[in-house]
């Protein structure tokens, strides 16, 4: 996949050539900013014309997402922050690259002494540096729980992939094959045990239909509060 950045208007805009898109899309993504997925049969000038076209929405919504970040970043950079099993501590120190390790627990992010902590490459390094401590956990609770849950209603599955999605908290495919996202380790127990049946009542039922829901309240017992619950979250 290739891509390339321009300016249109003072704002930097990435595009991005994919093989999956159908259309061209604009998304505005955190950390990463406005971006236009361009399908292989269109070229970078037909997305750069449609940024044109869209820039005051693009801006307005690029606007928004970057004063999420900010607050994002103050909240890491001032406020304790945990996942299940490691403590973020950021830190300064004598060296001009930023250090991103897990160890004993904690998220260990060290940046050059004198550098702004919510500038955007120590922003970018506390995010992965959360995601990896989620993705660690996640392949170590994920799929023993799921596994509980498959014996438990009689609900076998294939494989299960564990996978940095952000779209959406998990899908199942028609062969019974089961993704889950790393950013389930953010809910409590009871919505990810939620997600999880919802993902193996798939197996039985394809959509979601008055026949997938009565399933799997048959399962949950409360599947609607559940679900409205599981509304609340954002996905990282």
């Amino acid at each position: 996949m290739s891509s390339q950045q321009i300016i249109i208007d003072s704002i930097e805009i990435t595009f991005r050539k994919s093989r999956r898109a159908r259309h061209m899309i604009i998304s505005i993504k955190p950390l990463d900013g406005a971006v236009v997925s361009i399908p292989e049969r269109f070229s970078f000038r037909d997305g750069e014309r449609l940024a044109k076209e869209k820039i005051e929405w693009i801006r307005l919504h690029l606007h928004k997402v970057q004063a999420a970040e900010n607050d994002s970043s103050l909240m890491y950079s001032k406020t304790p922050f945990e996942t299940r099993e490691h403590r973020l501590e950021i830190s300064e120190w004598d060296n001009d690259n930023i250090s991103i390790r897990l160890s004993r627990g904690k998220i260990n992010i060290k940046y050059p002494a004198g550098q702004d902590v919510n500038s955007l490459p120590i922003k970018k390094a506390i995010r992965k540096g959360i995601e990896k401590a989620y993705r660690e956990e996640a392949k170590e609770y994920l799929p023993k729980r799921l596994n509980d849950l498959s014996d438990k209603f009689n609900l076998p599955y294939k494989e299960v992939y564990i996978k940095n999605i952000k779209s959406r908290w998990g899908s199942c495919s028609s062969k019974d094959n089961i993704n889950l996202s790393i950013h389930l380790m953010r809910l409590p127990d009871h919505l990810i045990d939620y997600v999880l049946l919802h993902e193996l009542a798939h197996t039985k039922v394809r959509n979601h239909s008055m026949q997938f829901w009565n399933f799997l309240d048959s399962l949950t017992l409360n599947a609607k509060k559940l679900d409205k619950d599981l509304k609340k979250y954002k996905n990282f």
